[in-house]
């Protein structure tokens, strides 16, 4: 089975006709306690300051947005939890009508990181996804294992903004300007870290999750603050698109801005992960890595976003382990795609090796449809 045979616009086109005739949406369940907001987080900073030698006391500055230049994006926090999914499709059904739920499990605020996992887990969804019908299927997993699980939905804009069209729709986030995501990823972090009081978390990220993960490391004061991050079809380097984003980034090159002209139709971030962009100029110029962080990079074969695989692969730099994974090594049965591969047995075991290798060492292997995931199962 070629998955360059399969365009992506198909694709998408027969996942929304797909999840409307799939979508059987059950109720949201309440998270057991209240998350913490961001001006509650502000006071939370205000409690621990001191007086400056003049008398005066510095007091945070509670703001829901991204901050200067953010072009309209901004993170939103989640409101209750979705139930748990084994497809990407009834998943993506479910998001599309509740475009807020919180992944199975996460963002229990109240969670207290255990001895044995005494880093929380922060899930970071992709473009055009969110953090539900991302995480669906492996943030219970993740909490049944006694991780305590975050995610929120970041790079939200409107179609007038940065969103492009891709955000009519409900739930389709990660569309605005990455390194405003960066930003908003790390006021979360922050949040996570003040509520579970553990000096560092671990991270994974799907597609532009990894990538913004990557960027917070470099340039939003994230090195020191994860021990690992787990990066799934991650466009580390950015992506080709079956040579799509090749051809526009040459053309671009040569004085004809057609990245410029698609911007309003695909938003902001798809530009920026065009192959060559200037984001990834910046983003690479040191090195792939930061010291102190172990990073395992997962690919398919069968990815019709990002690619080529060796694309989203890393090179490890001083002070730093990586470990770059084709799903389909050992287990030819798992032809997940880019959005699959969230919904894949293989992938979550990879995740919870690479978080414990010493509690979680084996790796399934089941068949895993293209497009359809969950072991052929919707």
């Amino acid at each position: 089975m070629n998955a360059t045979r399969h365009p992506l616009g198909r694709a998408l086109f027969c996942a929304g006709i797909a999840a409307i005739l799939t979508a059987a949406a059950g109720r949201a369940i309440a998270a057991p306690t209240p998350e913490p907001t961001i001006a509650s987080f502000a006071d939370y900073i205000d409690a621990g300051t001191v007086a400056a030698a003049d008398g005066r006391t510095p007091t945070a500055v509670a703001d829901t947005g991204s901050g200067a230049g953010s072009a309209g994006s901004r993170s939103s926090d989640t409101l209750g939890e979705g139930p748990e999914m084994s497809a990407y499709l009834p998943a993506f059904a479910y998001g599309l009508l509740h475009p807020d739920a919180a992944p199975p499990g996460a963002n229990r605020w109240d969670c207290e990181p255990s001895q044995r996992h005494p880093r929380p887990v922060v899930l970071l969804h992709g473009t055009w996804l969110n953090a539900y019908d991302t995480f669906a299927a492996l943030s219970p997993r993740l909490v049944r294992a006694g991780y305590c699980v975050f995610a929120l939905n970041y790079g939200r804009s409107g179609l007038l903004e940065s969103g492009g069209l891709g955000s009519v729709l409900p739930g389709r986030f990660g569309v605005g300007p990455m390194a405003d995501s960066s930003r908003q990823v790390a006021a979360f972090i922050e949040r996570v870290r003040a509520a579970t009081g553990s000096d560092q978390v671990d991270i994974v990220g799907h597609s532009q999750g990894g990538t913004i993960a990557g960027h917070y490391l470099k340039f939003e004061g994230g090195q020191g603050k994860v021990g690992a991050l787990v990066s799934f079809g991650a466009t580390h380097h950015g992506t080709a698109l079956l040579g799509i984003a090749t051809l526009g980034r040459m053309i671009n090159n040569a004085g004809i801005d057609i990245m410029g002209f698609y911007r309003p139709i695909i938003g902001a971030s798809n530009v920026e992960q065009a192959v060559g962009s200037p984001f990834y100029t910046t983003l690479n110029a040191t090195g792939d890595t930061v010291p102190g962080v172990d990073y395992t990079v997962v690919g398919s074969r069968y990815d019709e976003v990002m690619n080529p695989l060796e694309l989203g692969f890393l090179r490890a730099g001083p002070s730093a382990t990586v470990d770059n994974i084709a799903l389909q090594d050992g287990c030819e049965q798992d032809l997940s795609d880019h959005l699959t591969m969230m919904y894949s047995p293989r992938a979550a075991s990879i995740a919870l090796r690479a978080l414990d290798p010493e509690g979680s060492p084996a790796l399934a292997c089941t068949f895993n449809p293209w497009f359809f995931g969950g072991g052929g199962s919707l």
